[in-house]
């Protein structure tokens, strides 16, 4: 006798109505955050360093496919986390909209998947899957500020060891900041050389080579840091031969072609190095195994024949998260536009040459510099006293600051053109009020060699006097938020130390110019 064999297992699969509820909330969430999703598609398209975004959701989503089998086995169950994140999530993105800053809105966007994600699945499926959905944070460009700070450390850096490495050829090299001096000629390390450009790639590599490593989770974790190093080293090695074949064989060896197939070696030369460090990972501690055999890249196995299929039911929380989506999508288009306020202003072109006893020569900034500043008008005129004594007065003026240009700090740029800074501070200025409020400048002393320079440097936005990078942003966020404004200008005014001359010396004459400066600069710089 024949006895017809039974089991007890079942799986778990989407009903049409779960996949139609989940397509209707999606494309409600890229209605919700077009705007911010928008602007970080711009960037992929057109910054290099963020180009591999393209493929980010891709690379989530296989991952997340990858897990099907383990996720057929587990009931979803509604979580109210799940909810108080996605609420979490649509709040950050009325906070971006109201500030316009685009930056927020597409951090506000990933906060609001992973609550869907744990809407959906309930906390303990949703373990399988956080992994997949945290990839989704390298698709997010940095905001400029950031972007900014770690571009300039990191031209200073690349720099110094690209120097080095030349050195280690018996080449005379020097080095001023970012300007690597050969004698015939002189390579600017600018921002496209920074290293970023294989820095985020790589660091999307080295994630997901660590997710797939197989091995203790020290072992990921150096794959991943490492990332950083092997970048750095690799970006500084690929200057250091650009300045060696440009020693022996000319100027056209940094442009161009050849310029470019280096950038792709260099990269891929990276790539080559996170392998060998991985095989070697493999062999070492107590899991040593072969490197095929360290990796977990595994497809789901098919759903077994003969088992009970059991349809998934939506939870109350995703009924909940989803209907938040929907109704601020809705709610979203009786949000009123929001213009941007740029106030009145003279153009720094009218700015006075003659200022009291000091007598003025414009001066001006080169295009490719222009390119990285982004500013919307600027001033810089070297003014000289009836004694000789030279005041340089720059300024820069923004009118947005919503885009990621913003004024960048010059404690962060002067160590690019070779200054060594050697005193900094906070100086109040006597006697000197803007827009009501006593005026406080950072104050650097700065040094290359036997040259000095005395240089005070504020950041004037919106009637606020301010001297830390960090408040400028928090300043720019809310203002932005509260009065729609983003406008604001950088002050710096440095005057070289004659010789002999004392620092005290200095600060009179720095005091004294901007006592006078403060009277005419009113009118190109909007107060409150």
């Amino acid at each position: 006798m024949q006895f017809e064999s039974h089991t007890s297992e079942h799986v778990w699969k989407v009903s049409n109505y779960f996949w139609a509820s989940l397509t209707v909330v999606f494309f409600a969430m890229i209605f919700v955050y077009y705007d911010g999703l928008k602007d970080m598609v711009t960037l992929w398209n057109t910054r290099p360093e963020y180009g591999h975004g393209f493929m980010i959701p891709f690379i989530s989503a296989f991952f997340i496919w990858q897990k099907k089998d383990q996720l057929e086995k587990i009931e979803f169950n509604s979580s109210w986390l799940g909810v108080v994140i996605t609420a979490l999530g649509l709040l950050i993105f009325y906070v971006g909209t109201l500030s316009s800053i685009f930056a927020v809105i597409q951090y506000a966007f990933l906060i609001t998947i992973i609550g869907v994600a744990i809407s959906i699945t309930g906390l303990n499926a949703f373990k399988l899957i956080i992994v997949p959905i945290l990839v989704l944070a390298f698709m997010i460009p940095l905001p400029g500020f950031f972007y900014n700070n770690l571009s300039s450390e990191l031209q200073l850096i690349s720099s110094e060891i690209g120097v080095a490495f030349i050195r280690l050829f018996g080449i005379s090299v020097y080095l001023e900041g970012n300007v690597i001096d050969l004698g015939v000629f002189k390579l600017q390390v600018v921002e496209a050389c920074n290293g970023l450009r294989y820095l985020f790639p790589l660091m999307t590599l080295g994630f997901i080579a660590a997710y797939f490593f197989t091995g203790a989770f020290w072992k990921k974790a150096i794959i991943f840091l490492s990332t950083i190093p092997i970048t750095i080293i690799m970006n500084s090695i690929r200057i250091g031969v650009i300045g060696i074949t440009v020693e022996y064989w000319g100027q056209e060896m940094a442009e161009g072609f050849l310029h470019d197939f280096e950038g792709w070696a260099v990269f891929m030369a990276c790539i080559g190095i996170l392998i060998v460090e991985m095989w070697i990972l493999a062999r070492i501690g107590k899991d040593r195994i072969p490197l095929r055999e360290a990796f977990g890249l595994d497809l789901p196995e098919p759903t077994p024949e003969g088992v009970d299929v059991k349809f998934r039911k939506i939870t109350k929380s995703f009924y909940i998260s989803g209907t938040l989506i929907i109704v601020v999508a809705i709610s979203s288009l009786a949000l009123p536009e929001r213009t941007e306020i740029e106030p009145d202003r003279t153009t720094f072109a009218e700015f006075p040459l003659n200022i009291d006893e000091w007598k003025g020569r414009s001066g001006y900034i080169e295009q490719v510099i222009l390119d990285v500043l982004k500013l919307t008008d600027y001033v810089m005129t070297d003014y000289v006293d009836a004694d000789g004594n030279m005041i340089n007065l720059y300024s820069a003026y923004y009118a947005s600051q919503r885009a990621g240009s913003s004024a960048h700090s010059p404690k962060s740029c002067i160590p690019g053109g070779g200054w060594r800074i050697s005193g900094f501070g906070e100086y109040a200025i006597d006697g000197v009020l803007v827009d009501g409020v006593p005026l406080v400048a950072n104050r650097l002393v700065i040094q290359k060699g036997e040259n000095k320079q005395l240089v005070y440097y504020w950041f004037q936005q919106r009637g606020r006097i301010i001297t830390n990078e960090y408040l400028v942003k928090w300043y720019l966020f809310w203002d932005s938020l509260t009065i729609n404004r983003t406008d604001g200008s950088l002050i710096r005014i440095s005057a070289y130390l004659k010789k002999g001359e004392s620092i005290e010396h200095a600060d009179q004459r720095i005091k004294a110019f901007i006592v006078k400066m403060n009277e005419k600069i009113g009118d190109y710089i909007p107060g409150k």
